[in-house]
């Protein structure tokens, strides 16, 4: 799956929030992997 979107998203982010998003950071970097941004989402899961 082609996350650029994503990618562009989370550096966007870096420039305005500490580690670029909340709390989830911590458990991108130890995967070696950036946030997914969702644009829209449907029900509680």
């Amino acid at each position: 799956m082609e996350r650029i979107r994503s990618q562009l998203f989370y550096k966007k982010a870096l420039e305005v929030i500490p580690g670029g998003v909340n709390s989830p950071v911590r458990a991108c970097k130890a995967v070696k992997a950036d946030p997914v941004f969702f644009e829209r989402g449907e029900g509680a899961y």
